[in-house]
């Protein structure tokens, strides 16, 4: 301790100083250069970086060199930059590093900036220069810089090297320009070598991103040498233009196949509507002892979520867990959109919640989910705590936000985001987002509000927003604009069925048998034909497809025995077939044949017959449930004691002890209103069904088919009553009764009621 205190003790004689040996400079840069690259975060890296400044090792060219490219590596952009400018001295080196991290964190622009800086800065650019410049070309599809790069590519002298002449095969495939890329590749000296396998894919990827397989496959045959990325180009190839059999077939030469071979093929049978084969593959390669990569399961999750396999999604999700993968944003995002798809909102809620890294994709998974089970609230809590986790949202994320407003029928509160849209985060509507706006009024009934609209917008309506209106108009009757909506929907798609079929619909409804007959022959006559409508039902791990009059199934007779039961059962509790939804001119007794091989109603029978007591039943529909189905579901619902869970182009559907969590919204219009009237002791519902045209809900059999009885104790009840013909209940005095009716007659809410506004 002495001699430390002397040390600090001012002296009259200066202190005698000991110069320490000079460090071994290249020990040094060794050293740090080692703390570099094992940097994992950039908080990690600026601390290595400030002991470089302490030390004043930044004039070493090579550490800054390193400090740059790792972080690039890092994805920390900014730094990079900031690294870049802080030297005012910059040599080809710091160029090359730069650019590459741009290019490989896609900053593609900002990379092309910095080429033409360092072409200013008379630096010259070498071969490690120009693959990452081409990279940032293709990326951008500036095929007239590309050619420009080109010619400096060969004053450079650099042009026979394999990486740059890779790099510009690439770039000429990626703007479209195969003609000069088979040049490049001809005039290349190692073509005909095994190590140019690389120069040899990427061609072949080229050939088959522009459509010409042929030519593809005469590379593919011409290599030298294949490996397993020669395959899987082609496959891709295959798949990308659809010929998924041909791509099989591929597949099953392959030597040795690796997880990319297998990813391949899962997202490219998915991508072609074939998932029931992409899961048999994922499942195949599996048994295989192929370990699975982050994208081969977001593919079979992908594929589960479509066909609704929730068994298989399970299955997927158990692999997930037990082999200790990740839950990184990707997975989870894939593991929410598959539990919301296939009808269980709750799981997805719980994925959502132990997924750490969301982005906002994982967002607007949930919220989309939130939405189309018709849960706003909970899509508007979600959207909540997005924003307060500082995730600014994007079109799509008000896409759903829009959804579900359609879908409980909060039509102010879905004018007010679209205009939230606008001026509170700048973001253009498109043409989805304002078609939901007019299907959202068009439902309400507003339906001159809803044409209003579409002649107000800034852009041309397309054919999805003019059949939007003419839904609403086919709901509500109202012909004349439905008929205008059916002239707009000829003019943009004459060759579209759903033009035709909606005109032939809204004659049909409105009994005008000689106009449908006009309507059919007319698409015979130009060869169009309507989309046939099928269903999912998964059962024992497997899926199972059902389309309208299915008799192929194996179990075709117990189906239809079934449903012959289902529908006798429902008959006994008030059920009656609702055969306007038949929109043919034939008699009622074929209506009703016509309304039972439905095949969601076949779909249901199978489901009954194969699945244990109790279970929920699981059916996934390519178009929107009728009206028919859809209540036929509640009575199946009530007398199998089972949840019954239905997904249609529109939204889910959950059917449990007879009542549907739509509350019959997207089967009736939203003027029925349900009045609550609260007694000291009880509470009565008296389900008004007001005079409204609506052909979905307001028909005469409605009064008879509920049931006689009132049920009081809190309990909805059955009973339906329409227009000025009202029973009231006893326990209503006198005075109430009487205020009661001059409230309905003036089509006003009850006085001293408490009014529920429920879009049944």
């Amino acid at each position: 301790m002495k001699g430390l205190h002397l040390l600090f003790r001012p002296s009259t004689f200066p202190a005698k100083t000991f110069a320490p040996p000079p460090p071994c400079q290249n020990l040094t840069e060794t050293h740090f250069i080692s703390l570099i690259h094992s940097s994992k975060t950039t908080k990690h890296l600026r601390q290595v970086h400030a002991q470089i400044l302490r030390r004043n090792l930044l004039s070493s060219s090579h550490l800054t060199t390193q400090l740059i490219s790792a972080s690039s590596l890092l994805k920390s952009v900014d730094y990079s930059l900031s690294l870049f400018k802080y030297f005012p001295i910059k040599n080809l080196h710091k160029f090359n590093a730069l650019i590459r991290g741009l290019a490989e964190n896609s900053h593609f622009q900002t990379s092309i900036s910095h080429f033409i800086l360092m072409l200013r800065s008379s630096v010259r650019p070498d071969r490690l220069t120009y693959p990452f410049v081409l990279k940032s070309v293709a990326n951008l599809c500036l095929g007239r810089l590309g050619r420009a790069v080109h010619c400096l590519v060969v004053k450079s002298g650099v042009e026979f090297n394999t990486f740059v002449q890779v790099s510009l095969v690439d770039m000429y495939v990626k703007v479209e320009e195969l003609g000069l890329a088979l040049k490049v590749f001809d005039e290349s000296p190692e073509r005909n070598k095994c190590e140019s396998i690389l120069l040899w894919n990427v061609l072949i990827n080229g050939c088959c991103k522009v459509g010409d397989l042929g030519k593809a496959v005469e590379l593919f045959e011409r290599m030298p040498e294949r490996n397993s990325g020669s395959w899987n180009s082609l496959i891709n190839g295959f798949m990308g233009n659809g010929d998924w059999k041909r791509a099989g077939e591929l597949f099953e030469q392959i030597p040795e196949k690796n997880v990319v071979s297998w990813t391949t093929m899962v997202s490219g049978l998915c991508h072609n509507g074939e998932e029931e084969k992409a899961l048999l593959m994922f499942f195949r390669m599996l048994g295989e002892g192929v370990r699975a990569n982050d994208l081969t399961i977001v593919s079979a999750l992908s594929a589960s979520a479509k066909i609704g396999a929730l068994e298989a999604g399970l299955r997927i999700h158990n692999y997930i867990s037990s082999n200790g993968i990740r839950l990184n944003s990707a997975i989870g995002t894939a593991l929410v959109d598959m539990y919301a798809k296939c009808g269980n909102i709750e799981a997805a809620s719980l994925v959502f919640g132990e997924t750490r890294e969301k982005n906002l994709l994982t967002w607007t998974a949930m919220i989309w989910g939130w939405a189309i089970h018709g849960r706003v609230e909970h899509a508007l809590q979600c959207f909540k705590q997005m924003m307060y986790s500082g995730i600014k949202p994007d079109g799509i994320v008000f896409l759903a936000i829009l959804t579900a407003c359609s879908h409980s029928g909060q039509v102010d509160m879905g004018l007010n985001f679209l205009d939230s849209m606008t001026l509170d985060y700048s973001l253009d509507p498109t043409m989805k987002h304002y078609t939901l706006i007019v299907d959202m009024l068009g439902r309400a009934g507003r339906l001159d509000e809803a044409l209003k609209f579409i002649q107000r917008m800034t852009i041309t309506p397309d054919f999805v927003i003019w059949g939007a209106l003419f839904c609403a108009c086919r709901a509500h009757k109202n012909i004349e604009m439905a008929e205008l909506a059916s002239q707009r929907l000829l003019q943009l798609e004459p060759k579209h069925p759903g033009s035709y079929i909606f005109l032939s619909n809204i004659y049909a409804a409105a009994g005008r048998w000689d106009d449908v007959e006009r309507v059919r022959t007319m698409m015979q006559s130009r060869s169009i034909k309507k989309d046939p409508a099928w269903s999912y039902m998964e059962a024992d791990g497997q899926v199972h497809s059902f389309v309208a009059g299915d008799h192929a199934h194996k179990h075709a007779k117990e189906i239809y025995l079934k449903l012959e039961e289902i529908v006798a059962g429902a008959r006994e509790q008030g059920y009656m077939p609702g055969t306007e939804w038949v929109l043919h001119n034939i008699e009622e007794e074929e209506k009703e044949d016509a309304l039972g091989s439905h095949s969601e109603k076949l779909a249901l029978a199978f489901g009954l017959i194969q699945t244990a007591p109790r279970t929920t039943i699981r059916i996934v529909k390519n178009l929107r449930v009728c009206g028919d189905c859809h209540s036929l579901m509640k009575y199946a619902s009530k007398m199998s004691q089972r949840e019954i869970v239905l997904r249609d182009i529109k939204r889910f559907h959950h059917f449990k002890d007879g009542v549907c969590s739509c509350g019959d919204y997207w089967i009736c219009c939203v003027k029925h209103l349900d009045y609550a009237y609260t007694n000291r002791k009880e509470t009565t519902w008296i389900i008004l069904r007001r005079s409204c045209n609506c052909s979905n809900c307001c028909r005469g059999e409605n009064v008879s088919r509920k049931m006689k009885k009132l049920k009081y104790a809190g309990s909805q009840a059955d009973r339906v009553v329409r227009g000025r013909k009202l029973k009231l209940p006893k326990l209503l005095s006198n005075r109430r009764k009487q205020k009661f009716q001059m409230a309905v007659e003036r089509n006003n809410s009850p006085p001293n009621l408490q009014l529920k506004t429920s879009q049944t």
